[in-house]
């Protein structure tokens, strides 16, 4: 549970919104109407899918980006530039290599202007309490990644901030390692060896947000808004066998795989003020065929229907997962209810069919359900050649993602519609085509 402390926010966010003018004007919204309390004694999880902006986000609360519209408050003032209460641990170490452990702590406490001896003890002190005594003189290069990252916790906790912001801290390292170093920081919070007041963790895992937080931030995308506001009662430590653990886990699977359901939001009502955000175009998520008919397969004749269970048996992420499983749902091949996922009819006729049935059942789908593959299709049947070039569709797509973010919907698009031979791709040229005239005719599934 968390510590006890006074009640008064740390930060708050109110009507939080990011976004970037691209070079034709389109604006890009990262972010959407975050409304946000980070309480004293408390340890907060921001989760969500890849493109949810969590990253961004924590960087509006350290003050290194300028939020768009909205505000961010700081000890109850309006925080202008960067927030003096904030220090972050970044998942890519991010150490000096020509500095020693020692001198890389010190940096942050050198950049306040710490006067020398003062700025020495410290930086031992928390070497010290972070488990890298005797190392003081050692280089990034002779460090495990392990003890890298405890360089980073060092030299973040070294400057005494209110707030401990982590940034996908464990990503980088192997299973082992994370899980001790994740518990290890655990135990340095719980026994208030660390001075810091809260902690807000940016992550992926939705185990490890179970694990560690006191209150998990779900995030969506697309733009990035806050889908539910979770307490979490359980005690520390906590068994991930337990009931309530899984029930948990389960929960916030439900969450992030139906990104439909209505938002579970503990926060601040929309302004009058506040824009609605406009209707979204059809995000494709970055997978292949074979991956979806990868897991079809897994689901055939499967009696556990958990999908937490099937990515602990497959060891993986929410974030590897989940685009998978939202292709399926996309292409009506399963249907999610509870965190539980199985075949619908069309995935089972899937599963029977051979090559070409598949092929074609996946045209079929599609044509009826996928917006981007639709107009590329209807633009090429308007085209006397049947051809475009995909910076044709590219603007198109540019007016809803960033450009990068358009190249992967065109690449996937491509991808799909070349599998189920809707249509081809000339990459030298650039040109999308159709090579000849196929019926475009839905499967009728029995």
């Amino acid at each position: 549970m968390a510590l006890k402390t006074p009640t008064e926010d740390l930060i708050v966010l109110r009507g939080v919104r990011k976004s970037y003018q691209q070079p034709n004007g389109q604006q890009i919204v990262i972010l959407e109407n975050i409304n946000l309390e980070l309480r004293p004694g408390e340890i907060v999880a921001l989760l969500g899918p890849s493109g949810s902006g969590k990253s961004t986000l924590m960087r509006i609360i350290a003050g290194l980006i300028p939020a768009s519209q909205g505000e961010v408050i700081y000890h109850n003032h309006p925080l202008v530039g960067l927030n003096p209460g904030v220090a972050i641990v970044f998942q890519s170490f991010a150490l000096y290599p020509w500095l020693t452990v020692l001198e890389n702590v010190e940096l942050g406490l050198k950049a306040k202007g710490e006067p020398p001896d003062p700025r020495r003890q410290k930086a031992l002190r928390m070497i010290d309490i972070i488990g890298l005594d005797g190392f003081e003189n050692a280089y990034p290069k002779e460090l495990s990644g392990g003890m890298r990252q405890r360089v980073g916790f060092a030299r973040a906790l070294a400057v005494e901030p209110e707030l401990l912001c982590m940034d996908e801290p464990f990503s980088a390292l192997d299973v082992l390692t994370a899980e001790n170093l994740r518990f290890e920081l655990l135990d340095l919070w719980l026994e208030r060896r660390i001075p810091t007041k809260a902690i807000l963790i940016v992550t992926h895992g939705i185990e490890e947000a179970v694990i560690l937080a006191d209150r998990i931030i779900v995030l969506g995308r697309n733009p990035g808004r806050v889908r539910a506001d979770l307490s979490v009662t359980l005690p520390h430590y906590r068994d991930r066998k337990h009931p309530s653990f899984q029930a948990l886990v389960d929960q916030v699977y439900t969450i992030i795989t139906n990104p439909d359901l209505e938002t579970i939001e503990a926060a601040a009502p929309v302004s009058p003020q506040q824009p609605k955000p406009e209707p979204k175009y059809q995000s494709l998520p970055a997978v292949r065929i074979g991956s979806i008919a990868g897991l079809l397969e897994l689901l055939e004749d499967r009696q556990e229907k958990d999908l937490y269970r099937l990515a602990q048996e497959l060891q993986l992420e929410v974030d590897d997962i989940l685009p998978i499983v939202e292709a399926a749902k996309l292409m009506d091949f399963v249907e999610l209810a509870q965190g539980d996922i199985s075949l619908t009819p069309v995935g089972l006729q899937f599963i029977a069919g051979s090559i070409d049935d598949r092929k074609q059942l996946v045209r079929s789908q599609l044509l009826a359900n996928i917006r981007l593959v639709q107009q590329i299709h209807r633009l090429l049947q308007a085209k006397n050649n049947q051809r475009i070039p995909e910076e044709l569709v590219l603007d198109i797509l540019e007016s809803h993602f960033s450009p990068q973010e358009a190249e992967r919907q065109l690449k996937t698009a491509i991808d799909w519609g070349r599998y189920a031979e809707i249509y081809s791709y000339d990459e030298p040229s650039g040109q999308i085509f159709l090579e000849q005239a196929v019926s475009v005719e839905p499967l009728i599934v029995s």
